[in-house]
């Protein structure tokens, strides 16, 4: 009987705007002057270099970098280090874009939850399944989900710079459980990594995977999932 739920974050719950967009708003804000070809290749180069947190992984990371790049989620500090690194390497026009686009990611504006997000959420309240948030990152994800009016359906954040620990480890999701105050064998772990938030699994938690893909591209990917807790059974 599953008697709670604990979600990812990025390409689960939520979805980070494209690198155009994400780029274009931080070129406005700052008054940097980048266009036509200059600003195509400025995001084909920032996408190969995997610069913006929470989109698309790099396709290849400099050697110097690797260490640096594997343990970025235990810290705010090495988060903000690695991507500004990576966004080094990608080559910017100017100085000043590093910490603007940064910034820009963890802003509630950069990020759209899925559609059937909140009602998925909901129908987990009505239910009175506890809800916990397990997400490898390096930055405070709450104000996201308050300007999203989704904080009120969320019981706890287990967030990896917070713990020091990352998924897939074990102990996160120990952790998480813990919050929840159920036994891992209770606990729905719904994720779209299958190494990471399959780490899940090792606890002895039931896994649930989801795909990865732009918000308007998955209207109910999560619709699967109340179907899983139906014939699985829950219990509060």
């Amino acid at each position: 009987m599953i008697k709670g739920v604990m979600f990812d974050f990025s390409g689960t719950l939520l979805r980070i705007e494209s690198t155009e967009e994400w780029l274009g708003t931080v070129l406005t804000a700052t008054g940097t002057p980048v266009a036509g070809d200059e600003f195509t290749t400025l995001v084909r180069r920032l996408t190969e270099y995997g610069v913006l947190p929470g989109g698309p992984e790099p396709r290849r990371v400099p050697a110097h970098l690797e260490a640096l790049w594997h343990e970025r989620d235990l810290s705010a500090d090495q988060h903000r280090a690695a991507f500004t690194a990576l966004a080094r390497e990608a080559g910017l026009p100017a100085p000043d874009l590093l910490r603007a686009l940064y910034d820009r990611h963890m802003t509630p504006a950069a990020w759209r939850p899925y559609p059937d997000t909140e009602p998925t959420l909901r129908e987990l309240r009505r239910r009175r399944l506890p809800v916990a948030v397990v997400s490898n990152i390096g930055w405070d994800l709450r104000p996201v989900f308050r300007a999203h009016g989704l904080d009120e359906l969320v019981d706890a954040y287990l967030l990896s710079f917070e713990l020091g620990t990352q998924k897939p480890d074990p102990a996160i999701f120990r952790a998480a459980c813990d919050r929840l105050g159920l036994a891992p064998a209770d606990v729905l772990m719904v994720g779209d990594n299958r190494t990471a938030d399959g780490g899940a699994e090792a606890l002895g938690c039931q896994v649930h995977f989801v795909e990865h893909l732009p918000v308007d591209e998955r209207p109910a990917g999560l619709a699967p999932l109340l179907d899983l807790l139906d014939r699985r059974g829950t219990g509060g």
